[in-house]
C-alpha cells in the first residue's frame, strides 16, 4: 500500500506511529481478549486510556489544577452553544471577535443564547486576517471575549492573543498544540480533534473550573461543563476510541516536544510560502503577518488552473489541495504529523507547474 500525502483540512492526517499502534492493538488490547471498540468505559483497561489521556494533555498544556481537561463528544461545532448556554449570565454581554467562517458560526450560535457584541470584523475581507488588540470594542464587563485562533478556511492565524479583563475563550480547533502558550490567559479553549488531535466527532476542552459554575440550573446536565468535570468526562458512554486515539497522539507529541512540534511547523509552512512568494504566478490570500502555519491558501491565476493544479497533484499522491468550497482556490492543510517529505514534494510540484504552466 502506498501512503497519500494528505493535505485534507479534517478529518486530516495522523502520524503512522499512531495509526500503527492502533492497527495493533485493534483486536486484543493489552490482553484483554477485546478491543478497546468493544471495552466497557467503567472497566480497568480503559479507565487506563482516559486517565491518561487527561494527564497528557494537562501537561502538554501546562495546567494547574484550576483547570479541568474534558473529552465532550460533538466536535467544535457543539462548543459554539456551550460555551454561552454555560457562561453567559443574566444581562450580560459576551464580546466576540469575528475572523471568517468559523468566528462567524460562532457568532450566530451565541446570538441565539444571549446578547452578543462582535467587538470586531474582518471576517470578510480579503486579504483575509485577524483583527488587531487595538481594533477590538469590548464590553466593559462582559461575560468573556471569545476568539477562533486560526481560521481554518481562510487560512488566517492569531500570533499573538489579545489580553482582556473577560475571560479569554477561544475555538482552537485547527491549531491547539501546534505551539507553546499560556493556558493561564484563557478562560476556555476547545478544539475538535480532527485536525491535531484524532478523529472527528469530539473535542478537547480545557475550561478554569471556578467558571463551569457560572451555568444557570436550567441548562440541562449533558450540556453543562460542571457535569463534565464532576463526572470525569464519564457522566454517559464517552467516544472511547477517539479519546484512546488521542491518548495515543498525545504520547507522540510528548515524546517530540512542543517546541521541537512548533519549529517543525514553522519550517513547514515556510518552505509552501517561500515557493508562493517565489513570483507573480501564485497569490496568497491571507495577509503575510497572519498567515497560517496550519492551513496555507493560495490562488492561480485562473480557476480553470487551479482546477489542473489540483487533478495533476492529485495523480501524483497529493490529496486535498482544493480550497473550501466557499472560497474556492488551493489549501494546504499541513498540520502536526504532516511529513517534511509531503512539503518537498508539494513544493517541487509548484515549481514544476508553474513552470509549464506560467
Amino acid at each position: 500500500m502506498t501512503r497519500m500525502y494528505n493535505f485534507n483540512a479534517g478529518p486530516a492526517v495522523l502520524p503512522l506511529e499512531v495509526l500503527q499502534e492502533a492497527q495493533a492493538e485493534l483486536l486484543d488490547f493489552k490482553g484483554s481478549g477485546m478491543s478497546i471498540l468493544e471495552s466497557s468505559h467503567r472497566g480497568k483497561e480503559y479507565d487506563a486510556v482516559h486517565t491518561e489521556a487527561v494527564a497528557n494533555f494537562k501537561k502538554l498544556l501546562n495546567c494547574s489544577d484550576d483547570y479541568a481537561v474534558l473529552f465532550i463528544a460533538g466536535g467544535a461545532s457543539l462548543q459554539f452553544a456551550m460555551a454561552p448556554m454555560n457562561l453567559i449570565g443574566a444581562g450580560q454581554t459576551a464580546d466576540y471577535i469575528n475572523s471568517g467562517a468559523w468566528a462567524g458560526k460562532a457568532v450566530k450560535e451565541a446570538k441565539l443564547i444571549g446578547r452578543v457584541n462582535v467587538a470586531a470584523d474582518c471576517g470578510k475581507e480579503i486579504p483575509t486576517r485577524v483583527p488587531s488588540e487595538r481594533e477590538l470594542q469590548l464590553t466593559p464587563g462582559a461575560a468573556y471575549v471569545h476568539l477562533t485562533s486560526n481560521e481554518t478556511i481562510a487560512g488566517a492565524q492569531w500570533k499573538n492573543f489579545p489580553k482582556t479583563e473577560a475571560p479569554l475563550v477561544a475555538d482552537m480547533s485547527s491549531d491547539m498544540l501546534s505551539r507553546p502558550f499560556d493556558i493561564n490567559q484563557f478562560g476556555l479553549i476547545y478544539a475538535g480533534a480532527q485536525k491535531n488531535l484524532g478523529p472527528s466527532g469530539i473535542a478537547l476542552v480545557v475550561i478554569r473550573k471556578d467558571l463551569a459554575e457560572r451555568a444557570s440550573e436550567k441548562v440541562p446536565a449533558i450540556l453543562k461543563y460542571k457535569t463534565f468535570i464532576e463526572e470525569n468526562s464519564l457522566y454517559n458512554t464517552p467516544p472511547c476510541f477517539s479519546i484512546y486515539i488521542m491518548m495515543l497522539v498525545s504520547r507522540w507529541l510528548l515524546k517530540a516536544g512542543l517546541p521541537a512540534v512548533y519549529q517543525r511547523n514553522i519550517d513547514k509552512a515556510g518552505k509552501i510560502y517561500a515557493a508562493i512568494d517565489a513570483g507573480c504566478f501564485y497569490k496568497g490570500t491571507a495577509t503575510r503577518e497572519c498567515r497560517s502555519d496550519m492551513n496555507i491558501t493560495f490562488r492561480l491565476p485562473s480557476e480553470a488552473l487551479e482546477e489542473q493544479f489540483v487533478k495533476e497533484a492529485s495523480k501524483l499522491g497529493m490529496k486535498g489541495l482544493k480550497g473550501h468550497r466557499s472560497v474556492g482556490g488551493i489549501r494546504a492543510s499541513i498540520y502536526n504529523a504532516f511529513p517534511m517529505e509531503g512539503i518537498a514534494a508539494l513544493v517541487a510540484f509548484m515549481k514544476d507547474f508553474e513552470k509549464k504552466n506560467g
